[in-house]
């Protein structure tokens, strides 16, 4: 329950802060902006830039694996080969106290199954619907632009307020090594350090994980900080050990394909299932808007309607048409599909 448990505090944004200068694309054979942001440099810059990843010649053509079929959902199920993989990523809910399963003001109740509304999601326990909710601050009309990757614990802290806030962000991936994004970050922000964020709807650019967490309290929630994520020290440390059974994994490049445009995942940081998919799609580099969906988001009644069925993580694929649930199965398309 610790993304619910807040306490009133909005201390003011600390630097660095910029403004990200608006700039025009131009038409070209990739679809995609690419900018670019963060981690282990102290040279600085005045000024932030959008980098446009320039066409290149030789591209494989992205397709899905010869015969590939998406599978059935499985609610609650673990491939057996997938058992200690999903023990490991659950270490998160031990030392993060939960933070990134509820949404900002979640609340429960209680509805006999017969007066449940049919085309609403809800969870099934005993002839009852688990119906949730949440108060949420005000929605940005574009997704936040995140560069990170999955192994840091700066990252992580940010990759929680998002669940914490249900926002919607557009992830860069910059994993260590990583040719696209990772080589440009000094360019766009002056100096490479993780997490970076970019918010388009405002202009703001900035470093540093606390005041990232800040700005986007103060800007998309209620202005407090989660006690869980306010604790200082303790929450990088807590944040680092939650990431012990999965150490190194999400953050080396694996040599890939560059997707036209980015893919699509419902997820949410606390998910053990979410997590092994955003290892991959880190260590491949793929661009992915993320539509976080906790406990008590919207978006889950969203995903619901769309596809007839709520389990996350679920991959839309634009670049294959292809789209589907259950984490093992996307792991292996992710790599198939966009590996070298």
């Amino acid at each position: 329950m610790a993304g619910v448990l807040n306490f009133k505090s909005t201390p003011p944004i600390s630097m660095p802060i910029r403004r990200h200068p608006k700039t025009k694309t131009s038409s070209s054979n990739r679809v995609s902006v690419i900018r670019s942001s963060t981690e282990i440099s102290d040279t600085a810059s005045t000024s932030s830039t959008s980098i446009k990843e320039e066409p290149k010649s030789g591209v494989s053509a992205i397709t899905p694996p010869p015969n590939f079929k998406p599978p059935e959902p499985k609610r609650f199920a673990v491939r057996p080969d997938k058992v200690a993989d999903v023990i490991t990523a659950s270490l998160n809910l031990l030392f993060r106290f939960g933070t990134g399963v509820f949404v900002s003001g979640y609340s429960v109740s209680f509805v006999p199954k017969n007066e449940f509304p049919s085309g609403q999601y809800g969870l099934e326990v005993s002839g009852y619907i688990v119906k949730e909710s949440s108060k949420l601050g005000p929605r940005p009309e574009k997704p936040i632009e995140i560069y990170e990757f999955e192994g840091c614990p700066f990252c992580r802290k940010v990759r929680e307020i998002v669940a914490v806030l249900d926002l919607d962000v557009l992830f860069y991936p910059c994993p260590r090594n990583g040719p696209t994004f990772r080589p440009k970050v000094g360019q766009m922000g002056g100096k490479q350090m993780f997490p970076y964020m970019v918010d388009p709807n405002t202009g703001v650019a900035m470093y540093e994980s606390d005041d990232i967490i800040k700005y986007l309290v103060q800007k998309y929630g209620d202005g407090s900080v989660p006690l869980s994520l306010s604790l200082g020290l303790l929450t990088t440390l807590t944040a680092g050990f939650a990431m012990i059974g999965r150490m190194g994994k999400g953050s080396i490049y694996t040599k890939a394909k560059m997707p036209a445009q980015p893919l699509e995942v419902w997820a949410y940081e606390a998910s053990p299932f979410s997590k092994l998919v955003r290892e991959v799609l880190v260590e491949l580099e793929l661009p992915h808007i993320l539509h976080s969906c906790a406990r008590g988001s919207p978006k889950r009644q969203e995903l619901f309607e769309r596809v007839g069925h709520f389990q996350a993580p679920y991959l839309e694929d634009p670049n294959t048409g292809v789209k589907m649930f259950e984490s093992a199965e996307i792991v292996e398309y992710l790599r198939a599909t966009y590996a070298l």
